[in-house]
């Protein structure tokens, strides 16, 4: 599993640090792009969501896709299209074109990070799948702190060549999805069955693995595509990820706004928004771990969230030093949650139906990434304060934690003949 996770996880992750940036600069753009285009905050709380509609629109099918053609085609196709479409930020004029072309970014990207997730159960049994999800999602925080000083930096290219600041940093920060495509063509493996990088031996054993895992769960009940699709537990997941997606998203585009209101330059702007993303890879790594070795998801998610919920009322606080103390704490709980999250629908779901119900999951959740944003510009146009906006965030991180609890139910089963406590959605039939 070591020679695994070598040769895989340093590239998807490195992938999803790319797609990460290419969502979520926008937020440094702002800084100057939302003047020379005439954008409110809200109409740039559309845009900044807007991405989650495509994403929602065509994520399901990008992971059937994905699924049948394998990831490494797939994979390679969609960080050469976001990477294009990044690009076109530099031909935005106005509201109508900077609306456009951060809906054709979420169908660009739609499928990337349930593709990956699906990705991960043909190599990953489940004993390892919350730390392999916390090394995934170490892209997320790590983007959002490297942007946040490169994006600043970049933004002081103002003027060269007649191009914007925020031009120049969307076509360069775009080129790193555009030269990695062939790199995924030659270096990704499917299956572990065509890795001619393991020894026989070591093929065989983590084939019979993922065998008896999936047998375990098919053979309580195998879920078609439709009946996924449809299943209650993953509409109940789909709601708990949508709440929590809203708390997340709703900081990523507004936090480098709300530090720039103290007063400080496009430079430490970055530097200072940097420093709740790095903090929370510390804790996510921690939360990880702890979940892997409890094998406890369901009081690691709640906990989180609260966390979360806390961290982003205090926020609230004028006092630039609280302020980011408490963003902080909250970046612990957002992030911390994921890795208890994502190895649950895989409890339950194999095959076509693991493509079709992680895909959903993450498309009906992200929306959150537009309700986010577009409440907090909404919020900050009516009020003129940002305020509200971080209590209506720490409200939908409480509700994730509340829906969790009632979602999330712990559930008694047989594993290699061994009693053990599952805190996954209960597998039973129902």
């Amino acid at each position: 599993m070591a020679k695994v996770s070598w040769r895989l996880l340093p590239l998807i992750v490195a992938i999803y640090f790319v797609a990460y940036v290419d969502r979520s600069n926008v937020a440094f753009a702002a800084f100057s792009m939302n003047k020379q285009l005439g954008l409110t905050a809200y109409v740039y709380g559309w845009g900044a969501g807007i991405f989650f509609l495509g994403y929602f629109l065509f994520e399901i099918p990008s992971n059937v896709v994905l699924h049948r053609v394998g990831a490494r085609r797939w994979i390679a196709r969609i960080m050469l299209t976001w990477g294009l479409v990044s690009a076109l930020m530099v031909l935005v004029t106005g509201p109508a074109s900077f609306l456009l072309v951060r809906f054709l970014l979420g169908v660009a990207e739609a499928g990337f990070f349930p593709g990956a997730l699906l990705y991960f159960t043909y190599w990953f049994p489940a004993a390892y799948r919350a730390r392999v999800v916390s090394a995934l999602f170490l892209a997320v925080p790590g983007s959002n702190a490297v942007a946040s000083a490169v994006s600043g930096a970049l933004l002081r290219l103002d003027g060269i060549w007649g191009l914007a600041g925020w031009k120049w940093m969307f076509l360069l920060e775009s080129l790193p999805a555009i030269l990695l495509a062939p790199v995924v063509l030659v270096l990704l493996t499917d299956r572990p069955t065509i890795a001619g990088w393991l020894a026989p031996e070591e093929r065989s054993w983590l084939e019979d693995e993922l065998a008896a895992e999936r047998r375990r769960i098919e053979g309580v009940r195998r879920l078609t595509l439709l009946e996924a699709l449809i299943d209650k537990r993953v509409i109940g997941l789909s709601l708990v990820y949508l709440t929590t997606t809203s708390a997340n998203y709703g900081i990523t585009f507004f936090l480098p706004l709300i530090v720039k209101g103290h007063g400080f330059s496009d430079l430490v702007t970055g530097l200072v928004t940097a420093i709740p993303y790095t903090i929370g890879i510390i804790g996510m790594i921690l939360w990880a771990y702890s979940s892997d070795r409890k094998d406890e998801r369901r009081w690691h998610y709640i906990v989180a969230s609260l966390l979360a919920a806390g961290g982003l009322v205090v926020a609230a606080s004028e006092s630039t030093v609280v302020s980011i103390a408490a963003m902080s704490v909250a970046a612990i709980g957002i992030y911390g949650s994921r890795p208890a999250f994502w190895p649950l629908p895989t409890a339950f779901l194999t095959g076509t139906a693991a493509a079709g119900g992680i895909a959903l999951v993450n498309s009906i959740g992200n929306l959150g990434g537009f309700i986010g944003p577009y409440a907090v510009g909404w919020i900050r146009d009516s009020t003129q304060s940002y305020e509200a906006g971080l209590f209506f965030l720490a409200a939908c991180a409480a509700l994730s934690a509340v829906l969790a609890y009632f979602v999330v139910t712990p559930s008694i089963e047989r594993r290699d003949g061994r009693r053990r406590l599952s805190s996954g959605p209960s597998i039973e039939s129902r």
